[in-house]
């Protein structure tokens, strides 16, 4: 630490002003940044190390989220090709849309949340589930998202039933003659694994984010920080050479006894 320096012209000019100079007439470089990571180098893994721990900690806090999929066939039914408009590929695909329009709606989940006896609004039991077409094919996937796996398997299960029944009964009645099946029925696994919280990928993104927060920390101490620890700071700041340095010292005290 050094309070003040003595210039050739016998004025004395303190860090602070040194410093305003360097900032002033100074410029800052890639190997100035890698000196102040180094020096605060402390700061910056201190700073990770309890981002990270309160990421990973908060994600196994968090209760767990399930998905169960499944998928519904809608196909025509035998002995109507050529007839109507599903009757053709192009004709199947068009209409795909509709189809999963009509599953994603109030009536349907009202009548899959009746079958089950569950406590739930429909708006609650659409906001969780996804629909939509596997590309290419005349497939239409159901995904539901839930707390308890068991239950949200049971849900996606009902409400690819209940969506071929209503699109078989609607369509048969506008005279399409579509066929919608369920085809692949969702089961709870043996080890079921949640879809999240991801405390891997929660803690690498929160060492990211705690490195670019550490960086900075240190880089404002550094900013704030206005002393000096060696001459050839002093001399850098300055623009002149040091003339003398003053070193710490402290006065040993004797552990002996004096003599009477």
């Amino acid at each position: 630490m050094y309070e003040s320096v003595t210039t050739p012209n016998g004025t004395q000019q303190t860090p602070a002003a040194f410093s305003r100079i360097s900032e002033d007439e100074g410029s800052f470089s890639l190997s100035d940044l890698t000196q102040i990571v180094l020096k605060r180098l402390w700061v910056i893994l201190l700073v990770v190390f309890v981002v990270v721990g309160a990421a990973v900690g908060a994600s196994f806090l968090q209760e767990p989220t399930y998905e169960a999929s499944t998928e519904v066939w809608v196909d025509q039914q035998l002995g109507n090709q050529g007839k109507n408009l599903a009757g053709s590929v192009e004709g199947l695909q068009s209409l795909m849309p509709t189809l999963i329009h009509a599953i994603d709606s109030r009536p349907v989940a009202e009548d899959a949340i009746g079958r089950l006896g569950l406590e739930i609004t429909s708006g609650e039991l659409l906001n969780n589930l996804a629909i939509e077409q596997v590309e290419g094919t005349s497939f239409i996937s159901l995904t539901y998202e839930g707390n308890n796996l068991p239950e949200a398997t049971q849900i996606v299960n009902t409400m690819a039933l209940v969506s071929s029944e209503r699109i078989t009964n609607t369509t048969r009645a506008a005279g399409s003659d579509l066929k919608a099946t369920p085809y692949v029925k969702a089961r709870v696994p043996e080890t079921p694994t949640p879809v999240s919280p991801d405390p891997l990928r929660n803690g690498l993104l929160a060492a990211v984010f705690g490195l670019m927060l550490g960086i900075g920390l240190a880089l404002l101490m550094e900013y704030l920080d206005h002393s000096w620890r060696s001459p050839e700071e002093v001399e850098q700041a300055s623009g002149v050479p040091t003339f003398a340095t003053i070193p710490e010292f402290s006065v040993a005290k004797s552990k002996g006894k004096r003599g009477r």
